[in-house]
C-alpha cells in the first residue's frame, strides 16, 4: 500500500499529514485555514488521493508558517508514500478550466526538486488568503518530494478561479505521474536506473 503519515512539529508549527496514493478523494482537513482547505480538497477529489490534513500554527501572526509547512509535510508524505517507484508512469500532465480560468500543470517525478511557478494572479487577496502562499506552498512539497512541478496558468481574470484550476490541474498530473505502468513492470522508469 502507498500510504504515508508524517509530522513535523516546530516552535511555529505542529502538522501531520496522512494519505494514500490509491485512495477515492476521501478527505479531511483542519488546518485553520480555510481557502487552504478548500484547496487541499481539490487535490485529494481530482487526484483520487485520500488526504487527512491537522496543522496547528502560528496564525496570530499570519498563514505563512502554517501554508509552507503544510507544503513541506505533505511534500515528504508523498515521497515515502512513492517509495523506489518502480513501475510508476513518473510524468504526468493536465489542463484545467473553471470558467474564464485555464491552468495547465507538468509533473515530473525525477527525484530533483525544481518548480516553475507562473501564476499572474489578478488581486492579491482571495479572501483573508494571500495568494503569495500558494507558491510557497508548492515550493515547499516540490523541495521536499524532490520532483519537478511546472504550473502555468493560461489564462484568468479572477483570483479565486486562477487557484482553483492549479490545485485542480496538480491533483490531475499526480494522478498520472503515480499511476503504475503495466508494461513498465518493476522497472524504474529512468535511464539512471534511480529517481
Amino acid at each position: 500500500m502507498r500510504q504515508a503519515e508524517v509530522s513535523r512539529n516546530t516552535l511555529e508549527t505542529r502538522i501531520t499529514v496522512r494519505l494514500n496514493l490509491d485512495g477515492s478523494g476521501q478527505s479531511s482537513f483542519a488546518t485553520g485555514v480555510p481557502f487552504l482547505d478548500h484547496m487541499l480538497e481539490q487535490i485529494a477529489r481530482h487526484g483520487l488521493i485520500d488526504l487527512e490534513v491537522k496543522a496547528e500554527g502560528d496564525l496570530h501572526i499570519d498563514a505563512h508558517h502554517t501554508v509552507e509547512d503544510i507544503g513541506i509535510t505533505f511534500g515528504q508524505a508523498l515521497a515515502r508514500a512513492l517509495g523506489d517507484k518502480k513501475g510508476l508512469r513518473r510524468y504526468g500532465h493536465a489542463y484545467v478550466p473553471l470558467d474564464e480560468a485555464l491552468s495547465r500543470v507538468v509533473i515530473d517525478l525525477s527525484g530533483r526538486p525544481g518548480l516553475e511557478f507562473h501564476v499572474d494572479f489578478k488581486r492579491a487577496m482571495i479572501g483573508a488568503f494571500d495568494v503569495d502562499l500558494i507558491h510557497e506552498f508548492f515550493q515547499g512539497l516540490v523541495n521536499h518530494a524532490l520532483l519537478s512541478l511546472h504550473i502555468d496558468n493560461l489564462r484568468g481574470d479572477n483570483a479565486h478561479h486562477q487557484a482553483e484550476t492549479v490545485f485542480k490541474a496538480f491533483g490531475r498530473a499526480l494522478r498520472a505521474a503515480v499511476e503504475s505502468d503495466p508494461r513498465a513492470g518493476a522497472s524504474i522508469p529512468s535511464t539512471k536506473g534511480t529517481l
